[in-house]
């Protein structure tokens, strides 16, 4: 495997951008090929099996692509099909779960740490699983936050509606007198500002994408994968519908210019 072959990233929409944003900052010299099942989406409600289906189908694509290693950015997705799919192929696969997991646990004072996140990653209590491990004395609290992904795939970051919304849905952790929040979802860091204005600034903020850019660097260099020449990226983006609307979006989010978006029937794959 070459180290000049791209990293393929994936998440169920816009959220994975995130993701995409830190590992540009973290390893610049990095190629990357993104997949946003934006035809899908949410992933959170959805049975463990049709994730596991709909991941395999996106790796398929990924690997067509040549790619040297494989982010699943999408918590859903990292908690219900990475192990799967790692047994599977012969290329590094990284989730977005335990580096976020690893951070809050090294962040907390008080020992409460909230996550928040799609039903399916809350359901699955995978954060609960990494957080203990990591540090047995901590105390986790989940909190399912369905309708924050429709809102950031509306672009309704700041509304009025999805600052209710958060107030709503933070007020329980806050109760629990929570010193430390996990964004787990990565859709959730696009509504960072806005949770901050409702949390306050005595809760400190995870957002599971920079430890998982910091994560593949790791894994790139110990695989002698990672890249260093920086002036010869080539980033190419493709969504299952709505290429227009996505490409707009990311262009509000990444440092790079996003030319062009392409639509890939999944269901081929």
């Amino acid at each position: 495997m070459s180290s000049k072959a791209p990293i393929g990233v994936f998440d169920s929409g816009v959220g994975g951008l995130t993701v995409v944003k830190e590992i540009m900052r973290q390893i610049p010299g990095e190629s990357i090929i993104y997949f946003g099942d934006t035809a899908r989406l949410p992933y959170g409600s959805k049975s463990k099996e049709t994730i596991i289906t709909y991941t395999r189908q996106i790796v398929r694509f990924l690997m067509g692509k040549n790619v040297k290693a494989i982010v699943i950015a999408c918590n859903t997705a990292s908690a219900f099909a990475l192990e799967t799919v790692k047994a599977e192929l012969d290329i590094p696969v990284i989730g977005v779960v335990k580096p976020g997991a690893k951070a809050a646990a090294e962040s907390t004072k008080n020992g409460r740490i909230g996550v928040i996140g799609t039903e399916g990653t809350i359901r699955s209590g995978i954060y609960n699983e990494f957080l203990s491990e990591t540090n047995p004395q901590v105390q986790v609290f989940g909190k399912a936050c369905p309708l924050f992904v429709p809102l950031v795939e509306e672009g309704l970051i700041d509304d009025p509606i999805t600052m209710e919304m958060i107030r709503r849905y933070t007020s329980e952790l806050i109760e629990k007198d929570i010193d430390t929040l996990v964004l787990g979802c990565t859709h959730y860091p696009l509504l960072r500002k806005t949770i901050r204005k409702i949390v306050g600034d005595k809760i400190e903020l995870v957002n599971p994408a920079y430890e998982t850019a910091i994560t593949l660097k790791e894994v790139l260099t110990e695989a002698g994968l990672e890249n260093d020449d920086n002036l010869k990226t080539d980033h190419k983006f493709y969504v299952s519908d709505g290429a227009e609307k996505f490409k707009y979006f990311a262009n509000s989010i990444l440092p790079c210019e996003v030319v062009e978006t392409k639509d890939v029937n999944i269901e081929n794959y």
